[in-house]
């Protein structure tokens, strides 16, 4: 791999993806809207186009891609909730964008299309989840990974573009922005302990998740990128193969609970990783509660 393509390259996925892809001597490109992707997250190796994948002309996208070995696809409107609350803005980026990126990488013969899918396809499920688990997406944002997925298989079958899909599951690491009003659990309770308030809990906080460390999930996309086999549009769980309650996570930040909201969301998940690490040599080595101890320590918690 010698050239490549990060979609989504500000954001906190994206942005560690591309500093480790430098890291390596490839070169990178980034593509990013910077609607929620920060400019100053990009690497300073990287050549930046600001870009629309879901309004940027065909043209425009097949002159991007030109020459790129590999696109990993990483730029989306996430989070479950605000899908279900804007769903034609989250169509359009997470299903049109991805169908015209794959439409330029078909044109440009990009060797391999890297997908960054979600645990979140699977919806309520048994667990631990294994990818031959079925598929119930539960929210727009769920529902439109699980076409990216589809539409990769597709190209896959129809065009001989390499694709793969990886569901990740809660992701978690430095970049996490600490703004906005759509942030996972770790930044909004860091958040709000720096402001001495109490941890606002969804539920009854007992919702389980498998939390994966950041530096596990762009290892996985790299050794996707670089895997030696056809892909054909496999899927992967990233996930680190343990879990925890909403409620052990406040506990590890050590702050005031406070419970209220009522929202839509699978009630646990856990990745059964064992694919990835047998067919990828995929190793997570994520241990939450002591990154939170750290994360803590950095922010002067």
């Amino acid at each position: 791999m010698q050239r490549a393509i990060v979609t989504g390259g500000a954001g906190f996925i994206g942005s560690n993806l591309v500093d480790k892809l430098i890291e390596q001597g490839v070169e990178v490109i980034v593509l990013d809207d910077l609607s929620t992707g920060k400019k100053e997250n990009i690497n300073p190796k990287a050549e930046f186009i600001n870009c629309d994948i879901s309004t940027t002309s065909h043209t425009d996208l097949t002159f991007y891609v030109n020459g790129v070995d590999v696109i990993f696809h990483l730029a989306a409107l996430a989070r479950v909730q605000p899908s279900i609350e804007k769903p034609i803005p989250y169509h359009n980026v997470n299903v049109t964008g991805t169908h015209n990126l794959l439409t330029a990488a078909k044109a440009m013969r990009v060797k391999r299309f890297v997908f960054s899918s979600s645990s979140s396809v699977y919806g309520n499920a048994k667990v631990p989840t294994s990818e031959e688990h079925p598929l119930n997406p539960i929210s727009p944002y769920a529902l439109h990974k699980l076409i990216g997925e589809q539409y990769c298989k597709l190209f896959s079958t129809l065009y001989d573009i390499d694709t793969v899909s990886l569901r990740y599951f809660n992701v978690y690491g430095d970049r996490m922005s600490l703004e906005g009003a759509y942030r996972l659990a770790i930044p909004i309770f860091a958040q709000q302990m720096l402001e001495g308030k109490p941890l606002t809990i969804n539920n009854d906080g007992e919702q389980r998740r498998d939390f994966t460390y950041i530096g596990d999930v762009v290892e996985a996309n790299i050794l996707t990128a670089t895997h030696p086999e056809k892909m054909n549009g496999e899927v992967f769980n990233i996930g680190n193969g343990d879990n925890y309650s909403v409620n052990e996570l406040a506990d590890m930040f050590g702050g005031e609970k406070q419970y209220g909201n009522k929202v839509i969301e699978p009630f646990e998940t856990l990745a059964d990783n064992s694919k990835a690490r047998l067919d990828l040599n995929w190793e997570p080595t994520g241990d939450l509660p002591t990154w939170i101890q750290k994360y803590k320590q950095k922010l002067k918690i």
